[in-house]
């Protein structure tokens, strides 16, 4: 299936410079260039009185755990239903390994440019480092680099677009990815508990558990807020595991029209329900709306492993879940509208809606 996901061509512009490059050239002025103002920041006000909400936290070692289960199984799925995200501990990823890719990715991006630039995005290409969503020389730009990687399954990498550099990376994002998957499976059978739905009628839209990987460096920014780390958007896919490489805070999700900061805990993964889960599931489970905005003294990484379904296929409603509310749509067609949609939030998930 290699072929199947490269072959999803998108008529990108190619963009040679790296934020992290104009971020270290502009550092004594701190003057952003154009193209990196973003006046509609403030357009919607981030919550103030913060403490009134409390993102959800759920624990797997409860959800395993016959003494616990059914009730964590419910904090799960209210989750699901009314926040669309929520930070997952006692996960079991491996610590020593968790740490190691911290490394590496941070020793990746330390590189010089011309280093990184080896596994560079190639024209209208998805893989490598550079921009995703960039269709034109006047639009706005986020303010951020990236590594997008193809990890599961197997035969679909193109290891051309692996990092040799630090040379433990490959390994240890192989064995990550690999762990995280495990971690993904556990989730969707909890979750078609919770929808009361049988596990393989969800499980098999997700067959052999397809995996990208999307490393972000949001270099700092003096004008930390006339630019955006990312755009509003919803995460075309199942389901994402992010987990923070540093300490530095910068996801805000959309929660009654406003912006909610999310402060990460420590070694927790921050989970959210993509475009995919939400028509799966009719509409019960919720893909919301979040950006990424940038700190003005301290770089923020992070890796978003995303999980999605097996292509070929169709996308639809489960047929468990009542009269469906979302249009089937092919896979392929699917994708390609994601990509092509552009970050607008939730524009392309509403045009599927019936």
């Amino acid at each position: 299936m290699a072929e199947a996901f490269d072959g999803i061509k998108v008529e990108f512009v190619g963009l040679e410079e790296s934020v992290q490059a104009v971020a270290a050239t502009i550092h004594d002025s701190g003057e952003v260039p154009e193209r990196y103002i973003r006046p509609e920041i403030d357009a919607d006000p981030v919550i103030a009185d913060a403490g009134r909400y409390t993102l959800p936290t759920i624990d797997i070692s409860r959800l395993i755990n016959p003494e616990f289960s059914q009730e964590e199984l419910a904090k799960l799925g209210s989750a699901c239903e009314h926040w669309g995200f929520f930070q997952l501990v006692n996960h079991g990823v491996d610590e020593v390994l968790s740490q190691q890719i911290k490394v590496d990715v941070s020793e990746f991006f330390s590189l010089p440019l011309e280093e990184k630039s080896a596994v560079a995005i190639p024209p209208n290409g998805m893989q490598g480092f550079g921009h995703h969503f960039v269709f034109s020389k006047e639009q706005k730009l986020d303010w951020v680099d990236l590594l997008f990687l193809a990890t599961r399954p197997v035969e679909e990498r193109s290891l051309d677009f692996w990092p040799k550099k630090p040379p433990t990376f490959r390994d240890t994002l192989d064995k990550y990815t690999t762990e995280l998957a495990n971690v993904t499976e556990q989730l969707f059978r909890f979750m078609a508990e919770d929808l009361g739905v049988d596990h393989e009628a969800l499980l098999g839209t997700f067959k052999g558990l397809p995996q990208r990987v999307r490393i972000n460096y949001y270099p700092p920014c003096r004008q930390a807020d006339k630019v955006l780390g990312l755009s509003p958007h919803t995460d075309g896919v199942g389901m994402t595991l992010l987990l923070h490489v540093n300490d530095v805070q910068g996801l805000q999700i959309r929660k009654d029209g406003e912006w909610f900061s999310v402060q990460a805990l420590p070694g927790a993964l921050v989970v959210n329900i993509g475009d995919v889960l939400e028509i799966l599931t009719n509409g019960k489970y919720k893909s919301i709306e979040h950006r990424a905005v940038i700190n003005p003294e301290k770089e923020r990484i992070t890796i978003a492993a995303f999980h999605n379904v097996h292509l070929p296929c169709t996308i639809s409603p489960l047929q468990e879940l009542g009269d469906p509310r979302y249009k089937a749509i092919d896979g392929f067609e699917y994708t390609k509208g994601y990509f092509t949609a552009k970050l607008e939030g939730r524009r392309y998930l509403e045009s599927l809606k019936l």
